[in-house]
């Protein structure tokens, strides 16, 4: 298992040895705040920069390079498991994909067309937005699902080539979005306004907040064997969450069409910090929390235990993602 973290500075390579992880550094001061990992080879992966564009290694994060994308202002990535195309989502709000590793890159601005793009405004810069989450369907290469913070959760079903509006049902404040991985057609949603899923490749979504106390929502994951298992992390709201005190954050787990429920398990009590990132990888659950601290489930969340980290700490962490090797 390997595990790939952005730091809001810097990304971290993180390598599971006989239980310990030990973390390696690079790209300091980069201003690194997300990234994305070939689901083929987890060596190759790109980074999100927050003024300096994309970056891609392909030796595991010892080497970089510039990919030259034409906005600077990153903020998500993600490879398509089906095609290997390479989106980035920019502030202001464009869409590129590139079908060569970040070579090149194509303009996706029918995305801009829509009609609510007036309304697209991110409270704490309403001059602007962003493209907040890109989710390529594992199942077919030219499904795409995409969210603007804020402004909705849109579709498209060419590629990119057009697309269709906030959907029915969705959050507009989108957070992040995930896909079953083995079951096509189902789609989850984690946004500032609670929880959703769809059962219908996205066209449209159902709310899923019941037996939740906190409807701010950031992280979602899914587990890969059961689409009716899935995870949230969420706090009271952006201030709490975000404004470096007390977030009153929990992660919750949904199953079986239940309510949802507070995960404890030997997690610290109340958290210390927003857990910015939930993934399932390899039949285990990750927090990654945004001091740094990342822990650990074997048991789908019933029980958890601190990682044990050999390296430079990273101190923040914004986001988390994960690969076999």
């Amino acid at each position: 298992m390997r595990l790939y973290l952005a730091s809001g500075d810097a990304i971290g390579r993180l390598d599971d040895v006989d239980g310990e992880w030990r973390l390696g550094l690079s790209l300091a001061g980069s201003g690194a705040q997300c990234l994305a990992v070939d689901p083929d080879d987890p060596d190759t992966v790109w980074a999100g920069l927050r003024e300096g564009g994309v970056r891609r290694t392909r030796d595991g994060g010892r080497s970089w390079v510039d990919c030259r994308l034409p906005e600077p202002g990153v903020f998500s990535l993600a490879v398509s498991p089906a095609d290997g195309a390479v989106y980035a989502g920019t502030e202001p709000s464009r869409l590129f994909r590139s079908d060569d590793g970040g070579e090149r890159w194509r303009a996706l601005d029918a995305l801009l067309a829509l009609p609510s793009r007036p309304t697209w405004r991110y409270p704490p810069r309403p001059w602007t937005s962003h493209v907040r989450w890109i989710a390529p369907s594992p199942h077919d290469a030219d499904l795409l699902l995409v969210g603007i913070e804020l402004g909705g959760l849109m579709r498209s079903v060419d590629g990119g080539r057009s697309w269709q509006d906030h959907r029915p049902g969705a959050q507009r404040d989108v957070h992040s979005l995930t896909w079953h991985p083995r079951v096509p057609g189902r789609g989850y949603e984690a946004a500032g306004g609670g929880a959703a899923f769809s059962d219908d490749a996205g066209s449209s979504w159902q709310p899923a907040d019941e037996g939740r106390d906190r409807h701010y929502a950031w992280s979602v994951a899914v587990d890969a064997e059961d689409p009716d298992l899935w995870y949230v992390s969420a706090s009271t709201g952006p201030f709490a969450a975000h404004g470096g005190g007390d977030p009153q954050a929990r992660i919750y787990r949904k199953r079986d069409g239940r309510p949802w429920e507070a995960l404890a398990g030997g997690l610290p009590e109340p958290l210390p910090a927003m857990p910015y990132a939930v993934l399932a990888c390899g039949g285990r659950l990750f927090a990654g929390l945004a001091d740094g601290q990342i822990w650990e489930s074997a048991d789908r969340g019933e029980r958890w235990r601190a990682c044990s980290v050999r390296g430079d700490a990273p101190g923040a962490l914004v986001a988390l993602a994960g690969a076999a090797v």
